[in-house]
């Protein structure tokens, strides 16, 4: 089976930041914390980068559930801590802003928003939710189930359990690279699946200032694609990140492809 193998791109944003605090490992306490020279616990930052921090409980100061921000169960809020800015996935719009850390208390800048209506109320309701609760600022620890916990200023208590990153669980940063991916699968040959239809991709090259300085030529893409679903008659330009697997097994890929985000989409079918 003929694979696609892409030629390395251009990384267009910068390494991912550097956590500023303490190890990875705590030696000892609870996960995701250290001991400080007069024996507390201190906030491990560096355990931020390590996952996709996921919306388990939230309740108010009064100890009420906080229903707005639970607007669909299948798909809980979603929490992510890179380069100096926190983002928010799986409400109606994408938030994000920058974030600083004194210790264990979290200050997040101006939250800047996509403006895209939803037709679910209660999704739309949750950007105004989350939104509010991370401007407020407050603290984070970890518990001993590793659960990431924020409580606000006000008093609100968010509990988020973590799964681990691409990065995380692939070993290390991987290689950044752009694919558009046409509205229609072309058919292919495939060893194993009898009439099967691959994507149909092309690599593209941007300059430091995202401007676009080549397109490949089009080819077809045997793997799959993490965090990708294709819809029939919709022209994407992905950001992905392509990860090396080591010892695979026999006849699978060497490489896992992982979206980072939908760059563009076009729903007109060219």
């Amino acid at each position: 089976m003929q694979r696609l193998l892409l030629p390395s791109t251009l990384s267009l944003l910068a390494m991912l930041a550097t956590a500023a605090c303490s190890p990875a490992q705590p030696p000892a306490g609870s996960p995701g914390t250290q001991q400080t020279t007069d024996g507390a616990e201190a906030f491990d930052a560096a355990r931020l980068h390590t996952a996709h921090w996921k919306l388990v409980e939230a309740t108010a100061a009064d100890g009420q559930r906080i229903d707005g921000l639970f607007p669909r169960a299948e798909r809980p809020l979603q929490l992510d801590f890179a380069d100096g800015r926190v983002s928010v996935a799986n409400a109606c719009n994408h938030i994000g802003g920058g974030y600083t850390l004194d210790g264990n208390s979290l200050s997040v800048g101006l939250l800047v928003m996509t403006q895209m209506a939803c037709p679910d109320n209660a999704l739309m309701q949750s950007d105004a939710e989350i939104r509010q609760r991370l401007e407020a600022g407050g603290t984070l620890h970890f518990d001993r189930a590793a659960t990431l916990v924020y409580t606000t200023t006000a008093g609100d208590t968010l509990r988020f359990s973590g799964e681990p990153t691409a990065d995380t669980r692939y070993g290390g940063p991987g290689e950044r690279l752009f694919l558009e991916v046409a509205a229609q699968r072309v058919p292919c040959s495939h060893p194993l699946i009898a009439n099967y239809q691959c994507l149909h991709v092309r690599e593209i090259t941007y300059d430091d200032q995202g401007l676009k300085q080549h397109e490949g030529p089009w080819q077809n893409f045997y793997e799959n694609i993490e965090g990708y679903e294709h819809q029939p008659g919709v022209r994407n330009v992905l950001r992905l990140k392509r990860y090396t697997i080591v010892n695979p097994p026999a006849d699978a890929s060497s490489a896992a492809y992982v979206l980072d985000m939908v760059v563009e989409s076009d729903a007109t079918g060219r």
